[in-house]
């Protein structure tokens, strides 16, 4: 029973108070976790920094509580420990560096249940100088020397940077406080060397002051590279040259030396001591580019000459007259290179050749070419040579135009008599630009030039009459003498509605019940015609329909009286103009039938009376004859 009573009170506990945690023995509650940062959140390089985590803690029972404390910085882990006391827990920065600057967290864990406190950010300043030791003041050429940099006491991901006469030249990453680099010098006399470092704490980063300068000598070493070329002056296009590259030294060893030449990007020859080439020379614009490059261990070392060659003739150009051709139609190419130097070419001894794979021109004057454009387009080129020198034109393409076809005529969108129509001309075929001339008869209406692919030559005109439409016709014109005409325009004028009526069958008079009647409505125009039957106050039409014819009926099978009233009718046409006609008011008459049997009735009364009347005065007088019998 006491079991009972103990679970039970245990689970009503739980049910009541949701933040606690229940045991056998007792329950507790976290009801508060903080974070504060000592002596400051900001604060220099070098101080004393804690990080002070306060929980507080509800308990029933005396056992202390096992407590697992974690540290965050910026996110991560940095500490973690378990401990039975309820003290303050403390995280130490002692002489706190830039690296410790970020936002901390605090987490508490006891059996299970947790809590975290708000982020507090702390933030270092201060960077120490840095160090640089070098471990030679003294190099030659090519020679390497160790650069330390070192950033004392300071921690974290960091940034070196090395700088030869406060250009950098190199850059390092490491964890750790210090960073070796390997330098080495192309030119000689002094350099300065000094270093600096950046902490890297995402998102932001710390620059270090410039560390302390060291002087390096770099002494020269007395191996030259000579590069020579002849002839030097006075150099044309076809004219032999001949390169050599070497190097000049007094003492030192030619051991493990490489030379290279070359002209501009192309390696021409490479040796040991001594290396050659000979070549014809070409004209560039920047003149031709040579070095004499001498490689041993580090060491690198240049001699480097431009020689500017004169152009033998200049590349041919390849041009087409007239300027435009159609299909088919003669054409004439000119190659020709428009300078030569004259000094050393006479212009007879420069031939020209065409290449035109599947379209062979007659060759004529020295470099001029003849023949008939193709259907389609073609690329041409052609080549001028002399004294072994050949040079290719661009390539021209060739794009015969295309004579225009016939134009075609018609109305674009509808016809409507008393409205701008526009008249549409257009070809099936034709090269652009194309010109379009409307004509009406013998007169000119207007021209319009047709210049992109989906530009329409569209005219605007208005006609008094339907027949006047046949009248126009299109002229096209891309460069003939003479432009080509089409037929003439044949299409559908639409003309507007007119003279709505409304007429009934049978006649007004001749309406009566039972029978039948038809509502006619006519018009003028042109169908098809959209017809609509109203009765007055009736806004819904009775009926709507569309004929291709200008009248139309609407029929009442069976009238009654209630057909009496006012009825009208409504049309149109493609003309969207809608006419109304005359309202005509029906009156429907009585049946025949009806009447016949109201005068047969009447008659049949009339009839019955005269008999009651009659046999009345009958029986009176039978009855004073008796009564004057009796008397007598």
């Amino acid at each position: 029973m006491g079991l009972l009573l103990l679970l039970t009170s245990t689970l009503l506990s739980s049910y009541f108070h949701p933040g606690s945690v229940v045991n056998a023995q007792h329950m507790f509650t976290i009801r508060d976790i903080s974070l504060s940062v000592e002596p400051s959140t900001d604060v220099t390089r070098g101080t004393n920094v804690t990080v002070r985590c306060q929980v507080t803690v509800s308990s029933s029972g005396q056992e202390a509580l096992s407590r697992e404390y974690t540290i965050f910085k910026d996110g991560s882990i940095v500490y973690t420990k378990t401990t039975s006391s309820s003290e303050d827990f403390l995280y130490l920065l002692p002489e706190a560096r830039v690296s410790n600057s970020g936002k901390y967290k605090c987490k508490i864990n006891i059996e299970g249940k947790q809590s975290t406190s708000d982020a507090k950010k702390l933030s270092v300043t201060g960077l120490s100088k840095p160090d640089l030791h070098l471990n030679k003041g003294v190099v030659t050429e090519g020679e390497e020397l160790t650069a330390r940099c070192m950033a004392p006491g300071e921690t974290g991901s960091i940034f070196f940077y090395f700088y030869d006469n406060s250009e950098e030249v190199q850059e390092k990453r490491v964890n750790s406080n210090q960073a070796v680099a390997e330098l080495r010098f192309s030119s000689i006399g002094n350099h300065k060397i000094h270093c600096a470092y950046t902490v890297l704490i995402t998102p932001d980063s710390f620059k270090s002051e410039e560390s302390n300068s060291v002087t390096v000598s770099v002494k020269e070493i007395s191996i030259t590279p000579v590069l020579e070329i002849s002839p030097q002056y006075k150099i044309f296009e076809g004219d032999r040259l001949n390169i050599f590259c070497s190097v000049q030294t007094s003492q030192h060893s030619t051991e493990n030396m490489l030379l290279y030449l070359s002209e501009g990007t192309s390696l021409l020859s490479s040796g040991t001591t001594k290396v050659n080439h000979s070549m014809v020379a070409l004209a560039k614009a920047a003149g031709l580019m040579f070095e004499c490059r001498m490689e041993m261990g580090h060491l690198v070392k240049t001699a480097t000459k431009t020689l500017p060659v004169t152009e033998l003739f200049s590349a041919p150009t390849l041009t087409m007259s007239p300027a435009e051709v159609f299909q088919r139609e003669p054409m004439t190419l000119t190659c020709k290179s428009e300078s030569f130097a004259s000094e050393r070419l006479q212009r007879k001894e420069l031939t020209y050749t065409l290449y035109s794979l599947g379209n062979p021109l007659n060759s004529g004057d020295t470099g001029v070419f003849s023949g008939k454009a193709l259907q389609h387009e073609f690329n041409y080129t052609c080549t001028a040579r002399a004294k072994g020198i050949e040079k290719h034109s661009e390539t021209l393409t060739v794009r015969p135009r295309v004579f225009v076809s016939a134009p075609k005529i018609s109305v674009y969108d509808k016809a409507i008599l008393g409205k701008p129509i526009q008249i549409l001309c257009e070809s099936d075929t034709g090269s652009l630009p194309i010109n379009y001339t409307l004509w009406k008869g013998y007169h000119t209406e207007g021209t319009t030039r047709v210049q992109m692919p989906f530009q329409k030559a569209l005219f605007t005109v208005s006609i008094s009459k339907p027949e006047e439409l046949n009248k126009y016709m299109c002229e096209a014109n891309n460069g003939r003498e003479e432009g080509l005409l089409g037929a003439r325009l044949t299409a559908n004028v639409t003309v507007p509605l007119t003279h709505a009526m409304l007429s009934v069958l049978p006649a007004l008079q001749d309406i009566s019940e039972e029978g039948h009647l038809n509502l006619i409505c006519s018009v003028q125009g042109t169908p098809p015609v959209t017809f609509k039957w109203y009765r007055v106050g009736d806004p819904q039409p009775l009926n709507a329909t569309t004929s291709d014819n200008v009248y139309k009926d609407y029929e009442f099978p069976v009238i009654s009286k209630a057909h009496s009233g006012k009825y009208y009718c409504e049309a149109f046409n493609h003309a969207n103009n809608i006419v109304r006609s005359n309202e005509v008011t029906v009156e429907v008459r009585m049946a025949v039938w009806k009447k016949a049997l109201i005068g047969g009735i009447c008659l049949l009364i009339v009839t019955v009376l005269v008999l009651v009347f009659g046999l009345y005065f009958r029986s009176k007088r039978e009855s004073l004859r008796a009564l004057n019998q009796m008397t007598l």
